[in-house]
């Protein structure tokens, strides 16, 4: 009787175990990314921008908003994370312009102004679109990526000559995030997208700034830290006690990005 009993909480186990890995595998994009959000336009947020429409793979498009630099200053290519849209970020893009600096942010396909299915190798796609797009109307880029934004930020660093690489909260790798959520769980044969910035990070030669908050409940400052130690070309760590993971902006990563932007002028 025992060993009966025994037996049969092991397969319940099992079940239950199998039915969780089942239903975790099916929804586990709807856990990865929140593309519903807010929409603005440049004008009514008070920004002189223009909304363009950039071709990307497979034939789609994406769109975004693009201001040209002023003369002696860089383009932001400026890659948005996992949730809305990046209109919702205006109040960046305002700050951008008025510091003479031009830029470019989109929707990555799937997102509220860019059609089309939420994948990795989209993303990655659309912000190599980005980059082009941009790298034809500007000679100088930086490459600014937030949270899961870093991870198609380094992976455009990888491919493409830019003039620095700046990261906030980024990721060591998705699937090391997903582990550190779900230990009990083998994300590395579940995951579909795993954005492995920890594969490409070598690559980039272009001078690397991070910056993670000690307080970052989404993506834990060990992952930036993690990911800097292995930069090729380190320009600077900036961890920033008791910031969460978007507190950044408001406690001066704008004015330590233009700072950095200017000391790598030349390099």
């Amino acid at each position: 009787m025992l060993r009966k009993i025994i037996v049969g909480v092991v397969v319940a186990v099992v079940v239950v175990y199998g039915g969780l890995l089942g239903y975790l595998y099916a929804n586990q994009r709807d856990f990865f990314f929140f593309p519903e959000g807010d929409v603005y336009e440049p004008a009514s947020v008070g920004l002189d921008a223009e909304v363009v429409t950039i071709p990307t793979s497979n034939g789609e498009t994406i769109t975004g908003w693009y201001g040209a630099a002023q003369p002696g200053q860089p383009a932001i290519l400026y890659l948005k994370g996992n949730s809305g849209s990046f209109s919702a970020e205006y109040e960046r893009f305002i700050a951008f312009s008025e510091a003479g600096y031009g830029f470019l942010s989109v929707d990555y396909r799937g997102f509220p102004l860019s059609p089309g299915e939420i994948t990795e190798a989209n993303l990655l796609a659309d912000a190599l679109a980005a980059f082009d797009w941009l790298s034809e109307r500007e000679t100088e880029i930086v490459v600014w990526g937030r949270s899961l934004g870093a991870s198609p930020a380094v992976y455009v660093a990888s491919r493409r000559n830019a003039e620095a690489l700046l990261l906030e909260t980024p990721f060591y790798s998705a699937v090391n995030v997903a582990a550190e959520r779900y230990p009990y769980v083998p994300v590395g044969w579940l995951m579909l997208d795993q954005f492995r910035s920890n594969d490409w990070i070598g690559d980039v030669e272009e001078p690397v700034f991070v910056a993670h908050g000690t307080a970052d409940a989404t993506v834990s400052v060990g992952n930036g830290e993690k990911l800097y130690a292995e930069v090729p070309n380190p320009y600077q760590l900036w961890i920033e006690e008791g910031a969460d993971h978007s507190d950044l902006w408001a406690r001066g990563i704008w004015e330590r990005a233009q700072a950095f932007f200017e000391g790598v002028k030349g390099e």
